[in-house]
This record gives structure tokens, sequence and C-alpha cells, in this order.
């Protein structure tokens, strides 16, 4: 079963793309006219020289926006499309879903002419990051398994430039480590059924870290912990935009 059919049903209510991640997206493709988006989910961060975002999730493909770009429901692994098809593919926060990223990256080579575009995590970062670390250490050993270390993208990029993507202290969109300076929004299930780390643990295996960053929060000792964050405009949890040329 395609994973985002099961837990993206709420996925625009909390995942609406941020701007200046945006920004660092679009500057990753330059001067693209033409552009594949793969994993292209809802649509966000789409820009509007898309030509075909491809999707295997009906669930996603049927929240995209009226107006978007031609969508095709395939994989990363076996692209439908031509070779050379468009001067840029990207690739935003999904390598971590495909069952072969070694032919989703050969597929992603396959068909850019000129640039190819992912933004994905660091694992060594985001394990240091407080929720996993402090609050959920079953994250750590669910994410190693299926995170895709940035040396490696970037090896079978056959070489890439890598770019840190700093998270706004408020970010608009929900992914894992968007509310680092928000630790409330955590407990909120709507919200975690829109960050996949999350939401794919289930609620058993949730439910004691949460139930103690609760009790953190009322008595005000996660603020008294994490002072440091409290007055950050942005904070590095490992986001990486990598660009093969």
């Amino acid at each position: 079963m395609v994973i985002y059919d099961a837990i993206g049903t709420t996925y625009t209510s909390t995942r609406r793309p941020d701007r200046r991640i945006a920004a660092h997206l679009t500057a990753a493709l330059g001067d693209a006219r033409s552009v594949i988006n793969v994993g292209a989910g809802a649509g966000a961060y789409e820009p509007p020289q898309t030509v075909v975002a491809v999707e295997p999730s009906s669930v996603m493909i049927g929240q995209r926006p009226a107006g978007a770009a031609l969508v095709v429901q395939a994989c990363a692994e076996a692209l439908p499309l031509a070779d050379g098809a468009a001067d840029a593919v990207m690739a935003v926060l999904t390598v971590h879903h495909w069952t072969d990223v070694e032919a989703g990256i050969a597929e992603l080579r396959r068909v850019a002419r000129r640039r190819v575009v992912v933004l994905t995590w660091d694992p060594r970062v985001i394990r240091t990051f407080w929720l996993v670390n402090e609050y959920l250490p079953e994250v750590t050993a669910f994410d190693e398994a299926r995170a895709v270390p940035v040396d490696r993208l970037t090896e079978l990029l056959g070489g890439a430039r890598v770019r840190p993507v700093p998270v706004p202290h408020d970010c608009t969109d929900g992914f894992g480590a968007a509310y680092w300076r928000r630790p409330e929004a955590y407990l909120d299930p709507v919200v975690r059924s829109s960050i996949s780390m999350l939401a794919q643990l289930g609620e058993e295996v949730l439910r004691p870290g949460l139930a103690q960053l609760a009790a953190d929060l009322r008595s005000r000792r996660w603020h008294d912990r994490h002072r440091d964050l409290l007055e950050r405009p942005d904070y590095d949890a490992g986001y990486r935009i990598l660009v093969a040329g």
C-alpha cells in the first residue's frame, strides 16, 4: 500500500508550503524553464514551470489544487517519462519513502537534462533534535531504517552541492522539525498525522514520550531546558538541498 494513501488524508491542513523554504528551492532550480516534480504529493513547492508531477498516492493526487500541473500516478523508481524530459527534476522530502533509492535517483538523472534538486535531511543531525533525543527515541531507530545519508545521495547523484535549509521558527509547513520552537504543536494529533515519522510509528508507541512532553510543558521544564531556542529566528535541524548538475 502507498504510505500516503493511509496517512495523507489531512495533509493539506498542516503542510502548507513555507515561502522561505520555497525560496531555497527556487534558487536551487536556477534558470530551469521546465521542471518535473517527483513525489509531488499535493503540489507543495511546485514551481510554475512544472510540466509534469509524479505521485504514487491517489489520496495525495486528490488534494492537488485546481490548475496544478499535469500529474501522473507512478513511482520514482520507474518514471513513465522520456530521457531528458525537462531541464530540471525536483524531489522534495520524498526519497526516504522510496523502495529502491538507487533506482529512483538513476531515474531522476535520466529524465533531467541539466539539473536534479533533492530536498532531504541528514539523519546524523536530526537525531539530536530535542523531540527525538529527549522524548521519542523510538523515532531514531525508525528513521535510521529509512533515511538516506546525504553522502550516499551525493554519490548516487554523481556529485552534488549541499546547502543547509534552516527551519524558520514560524514555519508553515508542518514537517518533522517544523515546530522546534512551538513544542505544544506535537501534542496535536492532527499535526502528528501529517508527519510521516510520527504517523507511521503509531499512537501507542508515541504516548509515553508525548505524556512526558506535556508534563514538561506544564511545569515549564521544557522552556527552562531550551531557553536558548526561544529567541532564535531559525534552526538547523539537518534539512539539506542537494543540487546536481
